[in-house]
């Protein structure tokens, strides 16, 4: 058999072995990269390769802003952040008819936002929420279900960890890419809340918001901006250049760090368990990215996304269909396999194609964190649909049900995001972030 084909072989075989058998995916595509390269080269020079590329993979100044970004999250969700968005929140929605659950999906959006992550935007805002819907009567599995489905918008409110994993494969530019999620984040939001609106009666009776003073509504404003602050502060600098991503991902943790003594909410005894924290998470998305570099080295060795591209182009000449299959394959991707490994692993094989027809690496950026955000939410792996279902305490077999409604109008976001490209591009544009053609 030919070399190339074997290893091509043996590098998928050894990944799908062992998410089959819950292997750490990280160390699944190290293996199989490892194996495959063993294949192409002698024993002695896959391994001298294989430590090569991993080291360079994370020998990276720009990844250098994940673990700050990580620790300012873990700090934010320590620093009493969620109760003030949640008030602020509040604000914002007024008498809406459900404003409550309504309150759950613009809160997910402001502290996913603020702390980078789904999981975290789940536990902290749903740890609230949830108690609260069910004493409105709501129905519980149905209040836990609106909590999952709004904490990923965040991953696309920048800033981003996501973000920047694919910026690093995919060379666009951070900041591009973070302005390019703010629309696209809005459209989870909205999607949610009209989900919201057309269910809510079924699930509950609600009583009406209530509007506050004026006086009332600037103090809750007012506790609420050095939160969100943060937002402003590190997008920005980026954007007018005072600093760039990683800078401000250190500014960032500074922030938090002044706003958590400010508030009282983090004391010095404190420190150790985040730094812990945002170590170990850290730890798990840079081996993640430096075994997925020597993924990159064999799959282009091998010719694989030579390979899919031509089977791509083989099923249609229709740009609009190419990309509709690669989101179906994304969304499947999502259900068993994390963002940030799914972005490092299917991005060098697409990317070349949407190129080729013509889209712009920021738009595919949004499309593709996008379609792999559903998959937090999904089962059977989704780890946001596991995280708020807890939170809640029940199962997620209730929740799966109630999540059907909000999964379609996500899947419409999706199209709109995918086929709409100033929904993306537009942002970038207009600040200049593009590069010329």
């Amino acid at each position: 058999m030919d070399p190339i084909l074997l290893a091509a072989i043996v590098l998928v075989a050894s990944i799908a072995i062992g998410i089959v058998f819950s292997v750490p995916i990280a160390v699944s595509i190290g293996l199989g990269s490892f194996f495959a390269a063993v294949v192409l080269l002698d024993f002695e020079k896959a391994a001298l390769v294989s430590a090569q590329r991993l080291f360079t993979g994370i020998n990276s100044f720009t990844l250098l802003a994940i673990p700050f970004f990580v620790l300012a999250g873990v700090l934010m969700n320590t620093g009493g952040i969620a109760g003030r968005l949640i008030d602020f929140a509040k604000v914002l929605v007024g008498k809406l008819p459900a404003s409550l659950p309504t309150t759950n999906v613009v809160a997910n959006g402001m502290f996913g936002a603020v702390s980078g992550a789904a999981v975290a935007a789940a536990a902290a805002i749903g740890t609230v929420m949830t108690p609260r819907m069910k004493e409105e009567g709501y129905d519980k599995s149905w209040s836990a279900a609106v909590n999952v489905a709004s904490a990923p918008a965040g991953m696309l409110i920048p800033p981003s960890n996501t973000f920047i994993v694919y910026s690093l494969v995919s060379g666009a530019s951070v900041g591009a890419l973070f302005m390019a999620g703010i629309i696209p984040g809005l459209i989870w939001a909205v999607a949610c809340i009209i989900v919201v609106m057309l269910t809510y009666r079924k699930f509950g009776n609600p009583q009406p918001g209530q509007w506050v003073t004026l006086k009332e509504g600037l103090w809750v404003f007012w506790r609420a901006v050095p939160s969100l602050l943060m937002i402003i502060i590190v997008i920005g600098g980026i954007v007018a250049g005072i600093f760039t991503a990683t800078e401000s991902s250190a500014i960032a943790v500074v922030y938090c760090l002044v706003l958590g003594f400010v508030y009282r909410t983090i004391k010095v005894s404190d420190l150790p368990k985040a730094l812990l924290d945002a170590a170990r998470t850290t730890a798990i998305i840079m081996l993640l990215v430096g075994v997925s570099t020597a993924l990159s080295f064999v799959m282009s060795f091998s010719h694989i996304p030579d390979a899919v591209s031509d089977l791509l182009l083989g099923i249609s000449d229709s740009p609009a269909v190419i990309l509709a299959v690669m989101m179906v394959i994304l969304l499947l991707v999502g259900t068993f396999m994390d963002p940030t490994p799914a972005i490092l692993i299917f991005t060098p094989i697409f990317l070349p194609v949407v190129v080729g027809f013509g889209m712009d690496p920021v738009h595919f950026g949004t499309v593709i964190v996008y379609a792999l955000c559903v998959g937090v939410i999904t089962p059977p792996v989704g780890n946001v649909l596991f995280v708020g279902a807890r939170v809640a305490g029940m199962g997620i077999e209730p929740v799966v049900g109630k999540l059907i409604w909000f999964l379609l109008a996500l899947a419409l976001g999706l199209l709109l995001v995918a086929y709409i490209a100033p929904f993306s591009m537009w942002i970038p544009e207009q600040m200049g972030l593009l590069s010329p053609e």
